[in-house]
């Protein structure tokens, strides 16, 4: 796709870059380049743009094609109804948005029957347009000209109803009227809350908003969609008005000129218009405008929670047993290969007696050593922590890690296409079970079979504009897996579907061939994959690894149309290129200033030489181990004062929540974040982070743990170890916990901790 050059100036304006950038990314864009092969392989053209910049590049020129798209519709529509002129074509080209290009066109917009149009119809707008015109006439002999029966006008007081409402859409077609409000309305609206009478029980997850307000302009984003959720299941009453009297007195100065009997009925048409007409069209434009903005930042914050999961930390090839816990079913044990191969599975009950605690202890010993497992891997869900108590319990040697797993999700892969084509023959608990264990080896490699959506670290998802969420969504997929890398010969369909250039269908050709033929011995031979040209070649090729394989430079990052550059520099120090890889010495002697040419700049050469230093190394961090308290294993063992080892878990607008090992996510709202004022949550924790808490309440009745991670927070006692199951006294504030797999809902704005903590019901 073409983008006229004032897209690409407006971009770069708009973003703070080069006209010449944003027109390489454009151009790019159109030959199908991917936003990762972009950023990691046209640095010269694009003068080292990042993901973030081109994804914005991509997303703006959208939305200004969309524009254009509109405005020939418009034009189409105005030119075929006999409006068109040239002073409509100009003030179109020159609409720089929806709202001043509807604007215009409104007047000219085909209406349904109207007031107005009735009035119309009855040649009542002479009688409109003189009183308009505010010259000192008495409307009601004005109105005496126009009573005709046979027109359906029958009196005075008819004609003058009608031409008021005449100018009423007259005042509500205005520009100069429209412009102004709507200006009104985003900078003074507010949004008022109340509950919908007889609905107060049934939507006590709303209280908070049962009789609230506050400006539109900066109400949070969770607020404004927690609201509309109450609007929409019936419980609130939504309006977002300005103050009424700012806003007529915006209408009386542009339309009203005198103190005349004319410029009353002007006056009370303009009331008519702002209460019937416009209110109403901008309430619903600003209602349109807060969802679009509550949706970015929603959106925004899954992303970046999204993005903190997928790259945490894998442990790696281990044989690993993943247990899916269970209590009355019992848990689902599976033990797997270094390459997560499914190599045995079993139950074992041992939280139903002592009899059938020994029997586990005996089969988990037993595969322990028959697999020669090297880690565990616990699902965090119900009887989570009692089984991880257990297995730390049978006196495995202590090579072998034990570490708690966040299973979000897991069920929905265990019941996906997706594991059924892996695990035809073997039901869900197995599935969901190898999951888990294949978490820990590699959370990339096994979250990307799950729709992110279903992996608990959203705001409100559900609520957001889906299309946009999916794709927002897919960018961070897409952008984690290429700037990890891909083994080509280990990865599953799914995995392989976001490299970039390929997508499910080439992902299934790559995976068919390599079963049929073996593994790949080079990324050349991806060309023999059917469908696979030489655009999705170029595309991919570079994220796709081959360790061991026969050419060295398969195993790195460096792109295949970069092999010749490594090769003049191995033969200028007289190696091979298997020598450069392995000797720093060698690599310190290389100029990069010499291999620049018209294609390739020191952007480029700068990547190849570190890209040698560390072949296909992994972005994320180093794994290590980590473990909850001890003897702290419910909401029930809490206690005011304690301080605990958690992991972030979900970071929201108003907070963070974490698991500190009881079945409930405590929430650390932002007020508690840190010992300074914090605006967004983002700026000190992310998903996935270990953090020590203090335990601030605890409300059992209404399953809320509030924690805090503010220094000044001193604890009651030096480390947690209660025994009992005794409830502590009720809180008077406390943060929602919530359950696993559940999404919390906004917090109120008031009380940073007692009033802000609550709605985590959907």
């Amino acid at each position: 796709m073409t983008h006229p050059p004032q897209h690409i100036a407006v971009v770069g304006a708009e973003l703070g870059i080069e006209p010449r950038q944003a027109q390489a990314v454009a151009d790019l864009l159109s030959q199908e380049a991917t936003v990762p092969f972009i950023a990691r392989y046209r640095k010269e053209a694009t003068g080292s743009l990042d993901e973030v910049q081109i994804t914005a590049i991509r997303d703006r020129l959208g939305q200004l094609a969309e524009l254009d798209r509109r405005r020939e519709v418009i034009l189409e529509s105005l030119e075929k109804h006999g409006h068109l002129t040239e002073d409509l074509r100009a003030r179109l080209q020159a609409a720089e948005n929806l709202s001043v290009m509807e604007d215009i066109y409104l007047p000219f917009r085909p209406k349904r029957r109207t007031k107005a149009g009735l009035a119309r119809e009855k040649g009542l707008e002479p009688l409109a347009l003189s009183l308009m015109a505010q010259q000192g006439i008495d409307p009601q002999q004005a109105a005496i000209a126009f009573v005709d029966p046979q027109k359906t006008v029958a009196s005075v007081e008819e004609a003058l109803e009608g031409a008021g409402h005449i100018l009423a859409e007259m005042i509500n077609e205005n520009e100069a009227a429209r412009g102004r409000l709507r200006a009104l309305f985003q900078e003074k609206a507010v949004i008022r809350s109340t509950v919908t009478a007889g609905k107060e029980a049934e939507g006590i997850k709303f209280n908070d908003y049962f009789d609230s307000q506050e400006p539109a302009a900066t109400a949070p984003s969770h607020r404004v969609l927690a609201m509309r959720r109450g609007e929409r299941e019936e419980v609130l009453s939504l309006s977002i008005l300005p103050p009424a009297e700012e806003a007529l007195a915006i209408l009386h100065e542009l339309f009203v000129k005198g103190a005349g009997a004319d410029s009353e009925r002007v006056a009370a048409a303009a009331a008519d218009s702002y209460k019937r007409l416009l209110s109403r069209s901008l309430e619903t434009e600003l209602r349109l405008s807060l969802k679009e903005r509550a949706d970015a930042e929603a959106i925004r914050v899954f992303a970046a929670n999204l993005r903190e999961l997928l790259l945490a930390p894998p442990l790696g090839a281990k044989r690993v047993m993943g247990i899916d816990p269970g209590f009355r079913t019992g848990c689902k044990v599976v033990c797997l290969d270094r390459q997560g191969k499914l190599l045995h599975h079993g139950t074992v009950h041992p939280h139903t007696g002592p009899g059938q605690a020994e029997k586990a202890r005996e089969s988990l010993r037993r595969w322990c050593e028959q697999f020669r497992i090297e880690a565990i891997a616990v699902g965090n869900g119900t009887a989570g922590r009692e089984t991880e108590a257990f297995v730390r319990g049978l006196g495995l040697p202590e090579s072998i890690l034990v570490v708690m797993v966040n299973e979000s999700g897991a069920s929905v892969y265990s019941a996906s296409e997706a594991a059924r084509e892996e695990f035809p023959d073997q039901d869900v608990t197995v599935r969901g079970a190898v999951s888990i264990g294949r978490r820990l080896m590699d959370p990339l490699a096994e979250l990307v079979k799950i729709d992110p959506k279903s992996i608990g670290v959203g705001q409100y998802q559900h609520d957001v504009d889906s299309a946009a969420l999916k794709a927002a969504l897919d960018d961070v997929v897409v952008s984690c897996v290429n700037a990890v890398g891909v083994d080509l010969n280990r990865a599953s369909v799914q995995l392989l579907t976001y490299v970039s250039g390929l997508g499910p269908q080439l992902a299934r050709n790559i995976v068919a061939v390599r079963n049929e033929k073996g593994p790949f011995a080079t990324r050349r031979d991806l060309t023999a994959v059917p469908r696979l040209g030489p655009r999705a070649f170029e595309q991919a090729a570079g994220f796709l690894r081959i360790p061991g394989g026969a050419v060295p430079l398969d195993a790195s990052a460096v792109h295949p149309e970069s092999y010749p550059i490594v090769d003049a520099m191995a033969a200028d120090l007289g190696c091979t290129v298997e020598d450069l890889m392995q000797a720093a010495a060698l690599r310190s002697r290389i100029d990069p200033a010499r291999y620049v040419s018209e294609r390739v700049g020191l952007p480029t050469l700068t990547d190849i030489l570190n890209e040698l230093a560390k072949p296909g190394r992994d972005p994320r961090r180093r794994f290590e181990a980590f473990a909850f308290a001890e003897n702290v294993a419910a909401p029930e063992d809490l206690r005011p004062g304690m301080r605990l080892p958690g992991i972030v878990t979900n970071v929201t607008r108003f907070g963070a929540f974490v698991d500190v090992g009881v079945h409930q996510d405590g929430l650390v709202h932002v007020s508690e974040l840190a010992d300074r004022f914090v605006k967004d949550p983002a700026e000190v924790v992310k998903p996935q982070q270990r953090v020590t808490v203090t335990v601030l309440e605890v409300d059992l009745a209404r399953n809320r743990i509030s924690l805090s991670l503010r220094s000044g927070k001193k604890p009651d006692r030096p480390a947690p170890a209660p025994t009992g199951r005794k409830a502590p006294p009720a809180p008077s504030a406390g943060a929602t916990a919530a359950p696993k797999g559940t999404k919390p809902a906004a917090p109120p704005f008031h009380n940073p901790l007692a009033d802000a903590l609550g709605r985590l019901k959907r």
